[in-house]
């Protein structure tokens, strides 16, 4: 995959209160940031770019709180509607294990997934089973076989998803490579459920909607009534940004701590590399580097991206069309508008 590379766009609206690679590109250090906004030709001709993509639906750029740029493309829904996320819904979930883990609801990344689910081994489980960790579900090392890609539809076409997920048979061992899957946050998801005894939808309005000012939608649920973990969510193009400025700012906002500061240094840890990108895999969150400055996103299917810069003070929300067939050449572009129009866009300042 194409590294992060961008076009540039115009910043127009007001202030309002291969994946980016795992090396810097071209090996060059991030530069010293002492801008603000964003440089306004250089947003001009990103802008436009955009405007050039068939699939792209929103772009919002949030720099130092401030919404410096907000655009719709393609007749796409209005920024305040609930879109599916896909897959950035696995950096919502991991959100909700480092608030349950804070809260003592579970004891840490290291415990065992069957202290919780137990109930739902199969009869004769492989003795491996038992050494899979909450952290090994978070970092998609759990050694399941897989339940996203060609076995995705098998999976949600079965009658409890949760213990065919637990029956998959293991390919590899508990913490060993990357084996992306929905099933591991789904697992996640009913253990939210069955820990606290509230549903995931429930946690996830207390312990982000409400603190974050944000509308959580209804999303779909499993035949057993544990909301979908991983993929569906309904989130709008700004409560996407306003999640993203959450790890922006080290879990607090508006004053008030929601996420600890230790988990998003965690889940932005690298711990494993994608078979397919060959970017970083922290938990529920990819690690790489855009034009020389480290980058940290949520990835949902299509398009569905929330982009983190820290030093840049920057959070980069691209939302697209979830319906299409899969389309790589879109991905990179997005990398592209963020790693060569947006970023220098920053560096350049207003």
């Amino acid at each position: 995959m194409m590294p992060i590379a961008l076009l540039a766009c115009a910043c127009d609206a007001a202030p309002v209160g291969q994946a980016p690679t795992g090396q810097a590109q071209s090996g060059r250090a991030p530069a010293a940031v002492v801008t603000s906004g964003l440089k306004a030709e250089t947003m001009a001709r990103t802008v436009a770019a955009a405007g050039r993509l068939p699939r792209i639906r929103s772009l919002l750029v949030v720099r130092d709180g401030r919404t410096l740029a907000e655009h719709r493309f393609n007749n796409g829904p209005s920024l305040d509607q609930p879109v599916n996320i896909k897959s950035a819904s696995k950096s919502v979930i991991s959100a909700l294990v480092g608030i349950a883990i804070a809260r003592g609801v579970f004891r840490g990344v290291d415990q065992p997934i069957m202290s919780v689910l137990g109930g739902d081994a199969p009869a004769k489980a492989d003795p491996r089973l038992a050494q899979v960790t909450i952290g090994n579900l978070l970092s998609m090392q759990a050694g399941l076989e897989r339940t996203s890609g060609e076995f995705y539809g098998r999976w949600v076409s079965s009658p409890n998803w949760v213990r065919s997920a637990l029956s998959r048979p293991f390919v590899d061992e508990p913490g060993g490579a990357m084996l992306y899957s929905t099933g591991n946050t789904h697992l996640l998801s009913a253990m939210l459920t069955r820990a606290s005894g509230r549903s995931t939808l429930r946690l996830a309005r207390e312990w982000l909607g409400e603190p974050l000012g944000i509308t959580i939608p209804v999303w779909p649920a499993d035949p057993q009534g544990v909301y979908f973990g991983g993929n569906e969510m309904r989130l709008s193009p700004r409560a996407l940004a306003r999640f993203g400025e959450l790890y922006r700012l080290g879990g607090v906002v508006d004053g008030r701590r929601i996420l600890p500061a230790s988990w998003i240094e965690q889940s932005w840890t690298p711990r494993t590399t994608s078979p397919w990108s060959g970017g970083q895999y922290g938990y529920g969150w990819f690690i790489g580097q855009a034009a020389g400055h480290p980058v940290r996103f949520a990835w949902g299917y299509g398009g569905q991206m929330i982009y983190v810069v820290p030093d840049l003070r920057l959070t980069v929300v691209m939302t697209s069309d979830a319906n299409g067939a899969r389309d790589s050449g879109h991905i990179d572009a997005l990398h592209r508008l963020l790693a060569e129009g947006i970023v220098p866009a920053a560096e350049q300042g207003a």
